[in-house]
């Protein structure tokens, strides 16, 4: 079709002239501030969801929502899956929602609030607050809609969280301080210990006919398999050994309880040294306590008990006990009669599961991997016996958690995508479809975030690593670039928003920073997951001799080779092991990497305390390697490099960081003081590891990205810190 312009329609001189000084003032300015309405609050204003969960006799599930640090509990009922809030919490107060569960009827929810303990019995308090906070169990009648107090929790270490519901509904049980504790859920007389059980005791299951608790017995350098009995008030263990055994489940029957057992604790075993943790499945009789072996790993490496999915993986289905093994480099589901004889891979190729559910007939298993499509997760289903799984997700989604509804054939999930953040869904024959779309933000910046792009490169030793590549709309010429390492190690970061909170929240910030004017990177580096057991168990990885830190390297030259990255302005930042890659750059190549921020990053290995003396880290005994194993360990560390560490870094850490010790920055402060090194440093007061105020990671994101802005974009020079 041919335009016609009238003359009278032809812009004046005087206007074309404005246009063009406008146009010309445009392209002086920095892509980074035109991209400027792009805020991280936007970026991360989404609900987080978590602790999915289905109700096993209702068409009903709850999960948690986390909204800018307010979290609630909400619910939604099949077929309609209009969601509604249960509960009204209103602050971003740190208090931490976990261990969500359902009754059988979904009239109840039960939930755990506020934050394990820390090694001196503290429940974190970041908002510092004056009244000690506890951690809580709580349950709400869904219709009510008003929590009651069930007791206190007060669990001893991250993520000890397990509440377990009996299963007529009617009364809770949960592990708090080394001690098994019962109340009702309707909360009419106070919580009370089950019993007293010598050692530290947890993982409590009910018998499906809500009579009897089997729970793990840990005594130091052995366990049991504890049950106990409600009408005798009476504990008996099965087939106790010198043995360490763990993650009971009972048959559907009742009549038998499946557990796996590992070889007990040696004293001063060398720390160098990576030998085989060999184990092998039990089957007893819950009434007799007898006990024997129906499968038992081989005693190579790859035999080892698989430490990724073991506990998610484990399951009594139906006349069939279902488990992981990596017997074959990959972590695989197999299933084996409960009677004994030769276990059936489920789950054949080169990729590796994750989440798992048995199906509400226990004729089949659904489960998410990154089959087919190495860097995402998708769900998949296959028969309990074997046979072909068959995918229910696919394409450029991400889904996780599965959850089978009561009526057997219903699914749901929680998935994201590139440029939409993890929200709840429900599967159907033409896809998924989104539960709660209403809680999503109106000005969500979708339309502004750019889709990564996996890229795949050499290592130094060609050991191939895979990442995320961004990249800035419209970039065409040189600018400055960043790495972004996550934690860990034994982490995976994909082509979307990630399952877990605190990558989704670094997701955002890659964004983020992207839409500042940084192409990112972000890097999967050797002894992450989902790339294999070789992969991920390196022999000389971490605190044995840092050999990841190559990948690290390898990740700047391919950013190197890009015509729109400008190799004197690369930088990098991370969390946690992320952070400690963080340093390692900065320490060992500050003529690469010319700015960094470390969130909370360890920064010498031989200060912790596996390397600190013998037993529990006590001093007096100890591995017969622990002086060459302490050498090597700070010579794999940034504290060992500090005397080239040039480049300026930016430093974030909460002081009651339960993961990596707050010592480890401040250590590493006095360090960069006497070396005259650049530094600026935010300190989160009571804060953990992973932060619990929503405005904690708001403030260290923005500084992030104001940091390499003044050191990579600006060129400004950060002063020496004091």
């Amino acid at each position: 079709m041919k335009t016609i312009f009238r003359t009278s329609q032809l812009p004046s001189l005087a206007h074309l002239s404005a246009l063009l000084v406008c146009c010309v003032r445009m392209l002086l300015v920095p892509h980074a501030a035109l991209a400027q309405s792009l805020t991280v609050e936007q970026v991360m204003s989404s609900p987080f969801p978590d602790n999915l969960t289905g109700a096993a006799r209702a068409p009903r599930i709850a999960w948690a929502f986390d909204a800018k640090g307010v979290r609630n509990v909400w619910i939604a009922d099949a077929p309609a899956f209009s969601a509604r809030q249960v509960t009204h919490y209103s602050e971003d107060d740190g208090l931490a929602l976990a261990s969500l569960r359902l009754t059988p009827d979904g009239g109840t929810v039960v939930y755990s609030r506020g934050s394990e303990l820390n090694s001196l019995g503290e429940v974190a308090d970041p908002t510092s607050n004056v009244t000690r906070p506890n951690q809580q169990v709580w349950a709400v009648d869904v219709d009510k809609g008003e929590p009651r107090y069930l007791g206190d929790l007060d669990c001893t270490r991250e993520g000890c969280e397990d509440i377990e519901i009996s299963p007529d509904g009617t009364t809770a049980v949960w592990a708090a301080r080394g001690q098994l504790w019962v109340a009702p859920v309707s909360g009419a007389v106070p919580a009370h210990q089950l019993a007293f059980v010598r050692g530290e005791n947890d993982s409590p299951k009910w018998s499906p006919d809500g009579t009897e608790i089997a729970f793990v017995s840990h005594r130091g350098d052995h366990s049991f398999i504890g049950v106990y009995n409600f009408g005798r008030e009476s504990v008996r263990y099965l087939a106790p050994s010198v043995d360490r055994d763990g993650m009971p489940r009972w048959s559907a029957d009742g009549r038998q309880i499946a557990f796996v057992r590992i070889h007990g604790l040696e004293e001063r075993s060398p720390l160098l040294q990576i030998r085989p943790n060999p184990w092998a499945i039990y089957v007893a009789d819950a009434a007799t306590g007898e006990a024997r072996a129906i499968w038992h790993s081989n005693e190579e490496l790859n035999g080892s008990l698989p430490n990724l999915t073991e506990d998610k993986s484990f399951h009594f289905v139906g006349n069939r006990i279902l488990f992981a093994s990596e017997q074959d480099g990959w972590n695989h589901l197999y299933s084996i009669p409960a009677t004994g004889g030769t276990a059936t891979l489920l789950t054949p190729g080169e990729f590796e599961v994750e989440d798992v559910t048995a199906s509400r007939d226990a004729h089949s298993v659904i489960y998410s991997s990154n089959q087919d499509d190495i860097d995402r997760r998708h769900l998949w289903r296959v028969r309990i016996e074997g046979g072909k799984p068959e995918p229910l997700t696919k394409g450029e989604t991400i889904e996780w958690s599965p959850v089978e509804l009561a009526d057997g054939h219903t699914i749901a999930c929680l998935g994201s995508t590139a440029v939409s953040p993890a929200m709840p869904y429900r599967l159907t024959a033409s896809g998924r479809e989104l539960i709660a779309s209403t809680q999503l933000p109106s000005d969500f910046p979708s339309g502004q975030m750019v889709v990564p792009k996996q890229v795949i490169f050499p290592s130094e030793d060609g050991l191939e690593i895979h990442g995320q590549l961004f990249v800035p709309r419209g970039r065409t010429a040189p600018g400055p670039a960043l790495l972004f390492m996550h934690g860990g190690s034994r982490r995976q970061m994909m082509l979307g928003f990630h399952y877990l909170q605190y990558y989704h929240n670094a997701y955002a910030e890659n964004e983020y920073l992207v839409s500042r004017g940084f192409v990112v990177l972000s890097v999967n580096y050797r002894t992450g997951i989902m790339y294999g057991r070789a992969f991920r168990e390196r022999e000389k990885g971490g605190p044995r001799g840092a050999e990841e830190y190559q990948d690290i390297v390898a990740a700047a030259k391919y950013l190197e080779t890009l015509p729109i990255v400008d190799p004197k302005k690369i930088g990098l930042w991370g969390g946690s092991y992320g952070g400690f890659l963080t340093a390692m750059g900065l320490a060992r190549n500050s003529d690469i990497f010319k700015a960094g921020v470390d969130f909370h990053g360890v920064h010498d290995w031989s200060a912790r305390g596996i390397f600190r003396g013998g037993p529990g880290g006590q001093e007096g005994g100890g591995p017969p390697d622990r002086a060459e194993a302490m050498r090597l360990a700070f010579e794999s560390s940034p504290d060992a490099s500090i005397k080239t560490w040039k480049s300026p870094v930016l430093l974030i850490q909460g002081d009651d960081d339960r993961n990596v010790d707050f010592s480890q920055m401040v250590d590493l402060v006095q360090r960069l003081r006497e070396q005259k090194v650049p530094f600026e440093q935010i300190v989160f007061p009571d804060e953990i590891h992973d932060f619990l105020l929503w405005r904690s990671w708001v403030r260290g994101y923005k500084a992030t990205a104001d940091f390499f802005d003044r050191a990579l974009i600006k060129g400004e020079s950060i002063a020496p810190g004091n």
